[in-house]
C-alpha cells in the first residue's frame, strides 16, 4: 500500500539543541510521519489498524489490530493535546468513527472475520484487550474537549460498556494493575461511574505499593524484575493520573519517588542515545524517554529542563535514524518488531505488529507547551558526557559503569532475572548489558560464567541472589546446579572490569568458562584477560547474533576446579575508543591470595575483596 505524503523535516538547529540538533518541530514531524505511515492498513471503518508482519501475537489478529488502534490513537491523542486540539491531518474523525465501529458489536475472539472487520475484542475473552484498554482511555481523556464531549451518546454509552470490564481486578499481577486505574481515571474525569471508578484507583494503588523498594525502584510484580518498565508503566501511570486529576495528595505521594528514579535512569543512556538494551518489550525503544517527560511536565525531576530534552531527543532520533541498518522504521514508515530493524529473538510472545507503537508514550512532552522552558532551553550534557561514572542503583542491586571517552554506558547485573520458571531469558540472565551491544541469543551465551557438562553445553547462571553493592562494584550468588553455589563479584573503574566468582561444591576437575562482551563490528572492542583460575589465553569464538548485528564474536576464557572451593578471577573490558590501551594497563596491580583478591586502579584506588561461600566483603581505600 502506498505511504501517506509525509511533512518535510525540519532543518535541525544546532545553536539551540547543539548535540542533537532537534526541537519541537522534529518531534511532531516525527508523530506525524508515525502517524500517516499507518492508515493504509486501517480496517474499513478504521476501528483497527492491521500491521503486516511474519506472525500474530498468541492473542490473535483481531487482538492485534486492536493493539494497532489503542497505540496509535494513544500518539495521535498527545500530538492533538499538545497542539491545543488543532488537527490538520484529521486524526480525531478517523479514531472518533473508530472508537464508534469497535465498539458496535465486540466479539469474544481474538480471530479476524469479514463479516465484523472493524470489531474490538472483548475484554473477558481477550485479556490483551485489557491493556489496550488503557491506551484508548488515556487518549480520550487527553482529548476530551475535542473528541468525547462531542460524540454522539450512544457511541459514549458503547465505548463505556467496552471500558468497564478493566475495572476488575487485573488478571496479571504486575504493571497491568495500572491499567484498569489508567480506565478508572478518564470514567472519573468524565462522571461515570465514579464510585466504581475510584474503588478501582485505590485498589491498584494499595496493590501496587507493595512492590516499592525505595529509591525510586518498584519491581513490577512480586518477584525481581527490575527494567524499563520502572519507568513506562510503574511510574507512568499514577503520576500522569495525578497530574491530569490534579490530585495534589498524589502527585506529594509519587512525584518523589519518580525524581528519585530519575537520578538513576538518566544512567542507562549512551552518548548516541540508545537507552541500555535490557529487559523485556525492548521493542518499545523510545517509550524510555517517558519518565523524563513525565518528570518535566509535573516539576518531579532532577533534571534540568535542556538535559530533558537532550535526553528524549537523543534517544527519538537514535531510533527515527533513516540511515539503512540504524533507523526502527521500514521503507513504509512503520516501526518493526526489534530493535533497530526486525529482530525475532528479543520479541516476546505477547507482541504483535503493532506492539512497538507504545512507544508513543515517548511523545509525552508534547503536552508541554512550545513556552515551557524544555523546548527552549539550551541542550545540556548527558551524564555519560560529564565524566565517567561506577553508580550502584539502590534496590536493584546493580551497577551502572559509563566512560566519557566512547559514551558508552554498562549495566552490571546481580539483582534481576525476572525468571518464573527454568527457561533462563537471556535479556535478563546476563552479568552485564551495554548501549552499544545486546545479549546474543544462540548457543554461545555473552558475559556469563557456568559450568561446562559433560555434552558441552554450559550451564544456565540460576536465580540472581543480590549479596551487596557499593561504590564500583555488586555481587550476587546463584546455584548453577543442584549441590552447588557460586558468589560473584564484579569490581569497575573507567572501562576496566574485574570479574570474580567463587565456586562453591563442584567436584575436582569440573569444567568452568567465562564469556566478554558480544562485538559485531570494528567499532567496539572486547577485551578478556585471565587473571586466577583460567588457562592463560582467551579464545574467540562466533556466537550467533545480537540486536546490534548477525555476526557476533565473544572472547572465552575456559578453566578447572581444583579441591574445595576454587576461585576465578579475570579482566574485562568493552570500549568504543578508536585504539584502546591493552587491558592490563589499565590497572596498576591484581593480586590473588587465597580467596582474596587485592585490586589497584591506575589512580590509586584500591579494592580488597574477600570472598566465601556466604557473602563478600568489599573493602576499599584512595576513593
Amino acid at each position: 500500500m502506498p505511504t501517506p505524503p509525509l511533512a518535510p523535516l525540519a532543518p535541525l538547529d544546532h545553536e539551540l539543541s547543539p548535540y542533537t540538533g532537534w526541537t519541537r518541530g522534529h518531534w511532531e514531524n516525527a508523530a506525524d510521519q508515525l502517524l500517516l505511515s499507518v492508515r493504509p492498513y486501517a480496517s474499513p471503518r478504521h476501528g483497527l489498524i492491521n500491521l503486516p508482519g511474519d506472525r500474530p501475537s498468541w492473542s490473535g489478529p483481531r487482538s492485534d489490530g486492536l493493539e494497532g488502534f489503542a497505540r496509535t490513537w494513544l500518539l495521535a491523542a498527545l500530538r492533538i493535546a499538545g497542539a491545543h486540539g488543532d488537527d490538520p491531518h484529521g486524526h480525531l474523525d478517523r479514531y472518533a468513527e473508530g472508537l464508534a465501529s469497535g465498539t458496535e458489536h465486540p466479539l469474544p475472539t481474538g480471530e479476524l472475520d469479514s463479516a465484523s472487520p472493524d470489531a474490538w475484542p472483548r475484554m473477558a475473552e481477550v485479556r490483551q484487550a485489557v491493556v489496550e484498554s488503557a491506551s484508548v482511555a488515556l487518549g480520550l481523556r487527553l482529548t476530551r474537549p475535542w473528541l468525547w464531549d462531542r460524540l454522539d451518546d450512544r457511541v459514549r454509552q458503547r465505548a463505556v460498556d467496552w471500558l468497564l470490564p478493566a475495572l476488575g481486578p487485573s488478571p496479571v499481577d504486575n504493571n497491568w494493575w495500572f491499567f484498569g486505574l489508567t480506565v478508572a481515571g478518564f470514567l472519573q474525569d468524565a462522571g461515570i461511574e465514579t464510585d466504581r471508578a475510584s474503588a478501582t484507583i485505590e485498589r491498584a494503588l494499595e496493590h501496587v505499593d507493595q512492590w516499592y523498594l525505595g529509591d525510586g525502584w518498584y519491581s513490577d510484580g512480586p518477584h525481581r524484575s527490575f527494567d524499563h518498565y520502572n519507568g513506562w508503566a510503574l511510574h507512568f501511570y499514577p503520576v500522569l493520573h495525578a497530574h491530569l486529576g490534579d490530585n495534589r495528595e498524589l502527585l506529594d505521594r509519587y512525584g518523589p519517588r519518580l525524581r528519585a528514579h530519575l537520578a538513576d535512569h538518566t544512567r542507562m543512556f549512551g552518548a548516541d542515545g540508545a537507552p541500555m538494551p535490557y529487559g523485556r518489550s525492548l521493542t518499545y525503544r523510545f517509550a524510555a524517554t517517558a519518565a523524563p517527560w513525565l518528570g518535566a511536565l509535573t516539576g518531579h525531576t532532577p533534571m534540568t529542563p535542556g538535559a530533558t530534552r537532550r535526553l528524549a531527543s537523543g534517544t527519538l532520533a537514535y531510533f527515527m535514524d533513516w540511515e539503512p541498518g540504524r533507523g526502527a522504521t521500514d521503507e513504509r514508515g512503520l516501526l518493526t518488531l526489534g530493535w533497530h530493524g526486525p529482530y525475532a529473538p528479543i520479541v516476546q510472545g505477547y507482541s504483535g505488529p503493532a506492539s512497538p507503537y507504545w512507544a508513543a508514550k515517548g511523545f509525552l512532552g508534547l503536552l508541554l507547551p512550545p513556552e515551557h522552558p524544555v523546548w527552549t532551553a539550551v541542550e545540556e550534557p548527558l551524564p555519560v558526557e560529564t565524566g565517567d561514572a561506577a553508580v550502584a542503583l539502590g534496590p536493584t542491586n546493580t551497577l551502572i559503569q559509563s566512560t566519557v571517552s566512547d559514551g558508552v554506558v554498562r549495566l552490571h547485573n546481580h539483582g534481576t532475572d525476572h525468571r518464573l520458571g527454568p527457561d533462563e531469558d537471556p535479556c535478563y540472565a546476563r552479568f552485564a548489558y551495554a548501549t552499544r551491544t545486546g545479549p546474543t541469543c544462540g548457543d554461545v551465551r555473552d558475559n556469563h560464567f557456568g559450568l561446562v557438562l559433560d555434552d558441552g553445553a554450559v550451564t544456565a547462571r540460576g536465580f540472581a541472589e543480590p549479596l551487596g553493592s557499593g561504590p564500583g562494584w555488586a555481587a550476587s550468588a546463584a546455584r548453577p546446579l543442584p549441590g552447588m553455589r557460586t558468589v560473584s563479584v564484579t569490581l569497575v573503574h573507567g572501562r576496566a572490569e574485574v570479574r570474580a566468582h567463587l565456586l562453591v561444591g563442584a567436584p575436582p576437575g569440573t569444567r568452568v568458562r567465562q564469556t566478554g562482551w558480544a562485538v559485531t563490528g570494528p567499532e567496539l572492542t572486547g577485551q578478556l584477560h585471565a587473571v586466577e583460575g583460567y588457562e592463560p589465553h582467551a579464545r574467540v569464538v562466533a556466537a550467533g547474533s545480537t540486536q546490534f548485528g548477525p555476526d557476533a564474536q565473544v572472547a572465552v576464557l575456559d578453566g578447572v576446579t581444583g579441591d574445595g572451593p576454587t576461585l576465578f578471577v579475570a579482566l574485562a573490558s568493552l570500549t568504543g575508543e578508536e585504539h584502546p590501551a591493552p587491558l592490563p594497563d589499565l590497572v596498576t596491580a591484581v593480586r590473588v591470595e587465597g580467596r582474596t583478591v587485592r585490586v589497584t586502579w591506575s589512580d590509586g584506588t584500591t579494592y580488597e575483596l574477600a570472598l566465601d561461600g556466604k557473602a563478600p566483603t568489599v573493602r576499599t581505600t584512595g576513593l
